[in-house]
């Protein structure tokens, strides 16, 4: 067993690495009573095949039906019945289990979540019961276009590949499922090397680490290994039509992955064109012309790729509108340099959405174990604002030339059915 500390950012920051590799990582913030904790299992929807599509997601519902030591209900009332919450999501990376509670119930909080994450039962009988509650969600899902959207843009992106597949994967890939692919999926992936157990709050480093070593029993070894990030084409145009009012429109381009060394140019490119109603795109698509209501950029940081993708939502006639003034406003950021006085207004804006974050439990704990997991190592948050405050504008006019290439764009627009009013307009 190993442990490192340092002192940063208003916390104190501790490392444990257990004999069989789990992690444990924990910043102490001595001005609150709250700890928020996490379970993170280096595991998510790029990790499963074709046909364990949705499997991550589905075992994150399966947990809480019940475990060897409590029922749902208990497992329901646990935490909520001394004020906390229980919570869990599922990424393209990761999969993680959360509670959120009292200093002073601490070993509540590590009893009911080692106990989600190692005892869960995985009944038949709760299996077919969870599978329709999932179907469910999909449903609701693709009855969401802003959300849908996202799904058909990935599988436009990414084609084939794991990361173009949904998370919450399709009711004919989980139809079939029964409980032994679930126990060898979990067999394969939630290994004590690929869980990190995180914290932050008032919590106590060494009754942690005590804790999960009493109540924490992974299988040693790793998660299998997952397929390397790589598009099936370099353009691609997707049209899919539906009985909505509004299309919705996504499209995006190669970017940098989670550790580049540009991802700060990257973070200040995107909160120019759409990180706010301030962004460029917003005011020229909504506010002067009026043809969207919703306009926003995004970042994709993967641990081996990246995607820079815009959306918004509009009047079927405002289409071409809509990407031409897109193209357009990503053009120009490739051949004029964002002034001094237009940087340093960014630079303000992301390290002050970094920095209110920081007075969040969970947006610590959050951080300290996507650290962990995609770097290895952690970063103090004064670290992070100094390389903000390092970008320059030469450094973002770069990261534009490199990332808009009309020749990589992939876009997808969900309410049209033909597919030349895209390539049209581009």
């Amino acid at each position: 067993m190993t442990t490192r500390s340092t002192t940063a950012g208003g916390g104190l920051y501790r490392k444990t690495t257990l004999k069989n590799g789990l992690r444990v990582i924990t910043e102490r913030i001595p001005s609150v009573r709250s700890i928020s904790l996490g379970v993170w299992a280096d595991v998510g929807s790029r990790n499963e095949s074709k046909a364990e599509n949705g499997l991550s997601h589905l075992i994150e519902h399966m947990v809480f039906k019940g475990t060897k030591n409590r029922t749902a209900k208990e497992i329901a009332s646990s935490l909520e019945s001394i004020g906390g919450s229980l919570n869990a999501f599922t990424s393209k990376e990761q999969t993680c289990f959360t509670a959120r509670i009292l200093d002073e119930h601490l070993d509540i909080g590590v009893d009911v979540l080692a106990d989600l994450a190692c005892h869960a039962r995985f009944t038949p009988h709760n299996l077919a019961r969870e599978k329709q509650v999932v179907y469910e969600e999909i449903k609701e899902s693709k009855d969401t276009p802003s959300d849908y959207i996202h799904d058909i843009f990935a599988e436009a992106y990414w084609g084939d590949h794991p990361l173009g597949r949904p998370i919450l994967g399709e009711v004919e890939t989980l139809a079939p499922v029964r409980r032994s692919a679930i126990m060898g999926y979990l067999h394969k992936n939630y290994r004590a090397g690929s869980v990190v157990i995180a914290a932050a709050g008032s919590v106590s480093h060494d009754k942690l680490v005590r804790l999960v070593k009493e109540k924490f029993d992974f299988p040693n070894g790793s998660a299998q290994a997952y397929e390397t990030a790589k598009r099936s084409t370099d353009r691609t145009v997707v049209a899919q039509p539906d009985d909505n009012q509004q299309i919705h429109i996504c499209l995006g381009f190669p970017s940098v992955k989670y550790d580049a060394r540009e991802k700060m140019a990257v973070l200040a490119l995107q909160s120019y064109l759409g990180g706010g109603m301030s962004s460029v795109l917003f005011q020229k698509i909504r506010e002067e012309k009026g043809l969207a209501y919703t306009v926003y950029t995004f970042n994709e940081f993967y641990r081996d790729a990246g995607q820079f993708g815009a959306y918004m939502s509009a009047d079927k006639k405002n289409l071409a509108a809509c990407i031409q003034i897109t193209l357009k406003e990503l053009t120009r950021t490739t051949r004029k340099r964002l002034d001094t006085k237009q940087l340093d207004q960014i630079k303000a804006q992301l390290k002050g959405q970094l920095t209110l974050g920081m007075e969040s439990t969970y947006s610590r704990m959050n951080r300290l174990a996507r650290q962990e997991l995609m770097l290895g190592s952690y970063i103090p948050v004064r670290k992070s604002l100094r390389e903000i405050d390092r970008v320059t504008p030469q450094q973002v006019l770069e990261q534009a030339n490199k990332t808009f290439d009309n020749s990589q764009i992939a876009i997808a627009v969900l309410g049209i059915e033909d597919k030349s009013a895209i390539e049209n307009a581009l």
